[in-house]
C-alpha cells in the first residue's frame, strides 16, 4: 500500500534540517527561533523582576517541546484549556499542567482523575478551574472512583473561577466565591489552590490607559473575594490569571502571583495593533505564514496562503516587511494582494511572509512549524515543532 502524504511528511520535513529557509514549501507556518528565544528571555526576567511566577498558556503553540523549553527558562509549569491538550502535553513529558478550564462530564472527569494520578506518580501536578457547586462533587467523585483503580491517591489542585469581566465562566466575586471555597475544601482529593480570575477582554483594549482601567477594576473584585474567604480563615495561597495583553497590570498589583501570558511567545497581528505600554517587555512577531505569489495582475497578486493556512478570527493577516502591501479575502486556498500608494506588488514566485491575526487558532491548523534560526531572508532550518495537541478539543 502507497504510504499516505502524513505518514510521509515528517520524514520530508525532517530532510529540511539544515537546508536554507528558501527550501521551505509553501505554504508553511515558520518560528523565528532567534525571535522566540529573546521574547522568552524577556518574559522571564519580567516575571523575575516583578516577583511573580509565570505559568503560560500552551494553546498559543500546543507544542509538548516548546512547553518544556519555557519550563526550563523558568517557567512554573504550564496551561491549557482542554483535558486533550493536557493530556497531550503529558505525553510529551509535560509534568506540571493547570486547565484554566471547567470539566463538567463525568466520562471526562474520569480521563482529568486519571491524568491528575499519574502525574502525581510522575513527581508532577495537575490543576483545574471549578466555578460551580455540581462541578466540584463531580470532580471529587472522579478522583474518588480512580483512587480505586490507583496504587497511591493523587490529589488534584482546584482553583476557584471568579468573573471578574470576561462574562464568561467564573461566579460572581466576594460571597458566591467564598461558598464554592468551602465546597472544594470538603473534599480530601481535592485542595483549593487559589483563585483564578482572567480577563480576556482586558487583552485588546488598544490603550495602555484603558487596560490599567480594566484590570484596576479586577484587582477591587479580587481583593475583595480574597478578604472575605481569608476572614473565613482560609489561606488563598495564589491568584493567577492575566495575558499577553495586560500582565503589566496584574504583574504590578501587587494581588496576582501567576501570570498566565502566553501569545508573548510569538505575537500575532491584533496584539500588533495594541499601543505597547512602556513597562511591557518589547515581544517580537515570530510566527510566520511563508507563501508565495502564484498569480499577477496588473491591479493585484495572488499568493498560495488562504484561510486554510491562518486563522481570521481576529483578522486577516497582515503582509511583514512591506509597507502599502495589503493582505485581502482570497478563500480557502488564495490570499490577494493589493498594493497601497507608492507600493508595488510583487512578482511572480516571490515568498512573502505573513503575520497571522491571531497565532492561537493559527497553530491549530497545522501538524508541525519550521524553526527556522539565522533570519528569515538568509536563515536556515533548525528544527521541526511538533503541534502535538492539534485537534485536541475535548
Amino acid at each position: 500500500m502507497k504510504p499516505s502524504t502524513k505518514t510521509r511528511a515528517p520524514e520530508a520535513l525532517g530532510q529540511l534540517v539544515g537546508q536554507p529557509v528558501g527550501a521551505v514549501d509553501t505554504p508553511a507556518l515558520v518560528i523565528d527561533l532567534d525571535a522566540m528565544q529573546r521574547n522568552l528571555v524577556r518574559m522571564a526576567e519580567f516575571a523575575r523582576k516583578h516577583h511573580v511566577r509565570w505559568r503560560p498558556h500552551a494553546k498559543t503553540h500546543k507544542s509538548a517541546s516548546l512547553a518544556r523549553r519555557q519550563v526550563h527558562a523558568g517557567a512554573a509549569g504550564v496551561c491549557v484549556q482542554k483535558t486533550a491538550e493536557a493530556e497531550a502535553l503529558a505525553a510529551g513529558g509535560v509534568t506540571d499542567i493547570y486547565i484554566s478550564n471547567e470539566v463538567i462530564a463525568p466520562h471526562k472527569l474520569a480521563r482529568v482523575a486519571a491524568l491528575a494520578h499519574e502525574l502525581a506518580a510522575e513527581g508532577g501536578q495537575l490543576a483545574l478551574a471549578v466555578d460551580s457547586p455540581e462541578g466540584v462533587a463531580r470532580l471529587a467523585q472522579a478522583m474518588n472512583d480512580a483512587r480505586h483503580r490507583h496504587g497511591k491517591p493523587a490529589v488534584i489542585d482546584v482553583f476557584v473561577e471568579i468573573d471578574v469581566g470576561q462574562g464568561r465562566c467564573g461566579v460572581p466575586p466576594g460571597e458566591p466565591a467564598v461558598r464554592l471555597v468551602h465546597d472544594v475544601r470538603k473534599h480530601p482529593a481535592l485542595r483549593f489552590a487559589g483563585l483564578q480570575a482572567y480577563h480576556g477582554l482586558a487583552q485588546h483594549l488598544r490603550s495602555p490607559e484603558e487596560r490599567r482601567a480594566a484590570v484596576a477594576r479586577v484587582v477591587e473584585q479580587v481583593q475583595l473575594t480574597r478578604t472575605l474567604i481569608e476572614r473565613q480563615g482560609v489561606a488563598v495561597e495564589l491568584v493567577t490569571g492575566a495575558g499577553t495583553g495586560s500582565m503589566v497590570c496584574e504583574a504590578a498589583s501587587g494581588v496576582f502571583g501567576e501570570l498566565q501570558a502566553g501569545s508573548f511567545l510569538f505575537m500575532d497581528a491584533d496584539y500588533a495593533r495594541n499601543e505597547r505600554d512602556p513597562a511591557q517587555p518589547n515581544f517580537e512577531q515570530a510566527l510566520f505564514v511563508k507563501t508565495q505569489v502564484i498569480s499577477v495582475q496588473p491591479w493585484h497578486a495572488v499568493c498560495d496562503a488562504g484561510h486554510k493556512s491562518h486563522a481570521i478570527d481576529s483578522g486577516l493577516p497582515r503582509v511583514h516587511g512591506i509597507a502599502g502591501l495589503e493582505y485581502c479575502n482570497g478563500g480557502d486556498e488564495h490570499g490577494i494582494l493589493r498594493a497601497t500608494g507608492a507600493a508595488k506588488l510583487p512578482l511572480l514566485g516571490d515568498a512573502l511572509w505573513l503575520v497571522p491575526g491571531h497565532c492561537d487558532p493559527t497553530v491549530n491548523l497545522h501538524d508541525y512549524m519550521i524553526g527556522v534560526a539565522g533570519g528569515l531572508q538568509a536563515g536556515s532550518v533548525e528544527r521541526i515543532v511538533r503541534v502535538d495537541a492539534r485537534g485536541a478539543a475535548t
